[in-house]
């Protein structure tokens, strides 16, 4: 055929492709395609008669070349059977029962109640860390069971409202029921010294003992001079000499009522060895000890009226003047 001086053609370039030459062009890629991804030996559909063409044994059509058969296998309804011919082989098929899982016995036994017990509280002296001891006796343990514990949060338990400050300390053996214990949501020391378990087979006794975390920069210091000394009270010291004279203790300023004396001591006089005549002593100046104190000085004030000289009027608050001294 002349590709070159048909209509429409250019020289050097091919004409139009017609519908039928694009057909054959489209089954050439498909084959090419199928080809490099499908075996032929392995599809159970494909069959070579004695005629020398190919068969499809799904949807019964003939093809003169495994490309044709090949183009046929991408088809709709090539596509169509195989998805009918599954869904029937589903159906037809018996229903293989699921395997069998691996099935754990579990022991079921009477609870006889709850078992005793007994908590101790300690401190170590070295440097106050708190730590729980716990006694749980089980006279009538299974002997083949050995006791269990764990520390439970306050969120995994339904009995009480949840609380982030308190954590659970739980204990189980059968055929006892699991009890619990109501402890401080602090950190556990994890410590082998400090956390340890033992189980005495004779007495049949489960022990516990546990340690809360101890932070020295939280705590502060232990020891001789730490926390511990804030129990003892400081010695007391002897009460002062009592000498105070005749008159009792010495009149504050004028106008102001006397110091009353410490609750519990009686009026106490001057340290021992300080004279009282000094300045820098109790007392007055000027006066020896034992003797009465001068009376105080009124301040001077001016009668508003613009009268004589009558006696000034008297503050509210003050003592009135003594007398003058008989001439």
């Amino acid at each position: 055929m002349d590709f070159q001086h048909r209509a429409g053609g250019k020289t050097g370039s091919g004409g139009v492709a017609s519908a039928s030459e694009t057909n054959r062009d489209r089954r050439e890629r498909l084959r090419q395609l199928a080809l490099e991804t499908i075996d032929l030996n392995k599809d159970p559909y494909f069959m070579k008669n004695h005629l020398g063409s190919y068969e499809c044994k799904l949807c019964l059509t003939l093809h003169n070349n495994e490309g044709s058969y090949l183009a046929h296998t991408q088809g709709k309804k090539h596509q169509a059977n195989l998805a009918r011919r599954a869904a029937k082989e589903a159906k037809e098929a018996p229903s293989q029962p699921a395997p069998e899982k691996a099935k754990v016995e579990i022991k079921k036994f009477v609870k006889i109640g709850r078992p005793g017990y007994k908590v101790t509280k300690q401190r170590d002296p070295d440097n106050g860390q708190q730590s729980l001891l716990f006694q749980i006796d089980y006279p009538e343990i299974v002997d083949v069971i050995m006791p269990r514990y764990r520390f439970m949060a306050a969120y995994e338990q339904k009995i009480e409202p949840p609380d982030r400050k308190w954590q659970y300390l739980l204990f189980a053996a059968e055929p006892y029921e699991t009890i619990a214990f109501k402890v401080p949501s602090r950190e556990v020391d994890k410590d082998p010294k400090k956390l340890w378990t033992h189980w005495n087979r004779d007495t049949k006794q489960f022990f516990l003992q546990f340690a809360f975390k101890y932070d020295p920069n939280k705590h502060g210091p232990m020891g001789p001079g730490g926390p511990n000394m804030r129990h003892q009270l400081p010695p007391r010291l002897p009460p002062p000499p009592m000498n105070d004279g005749p008159h009792g203790p010495p009149m504050g300023p004028p106008g102001m009522r006397p110091r009353p004396p410490p609750p519990g001591h009686f009026n106490m006089g001057p340290p021992m060895g300080m004279n009282p005549n000094m300045p820098g002593g109790m007392g007055h100046p000027g006066h020896p000890m034992g003797a009465p104190p001068p009376p105080p000085v009124p301040p001077p004030t001016s009668n508003s009226s613009g009268g004589g000289g009558g006696p000034p009027p008297q503050q509210q608050g003050m003592a009135p003047p003594p007398p003058p001294p008989p001439s």
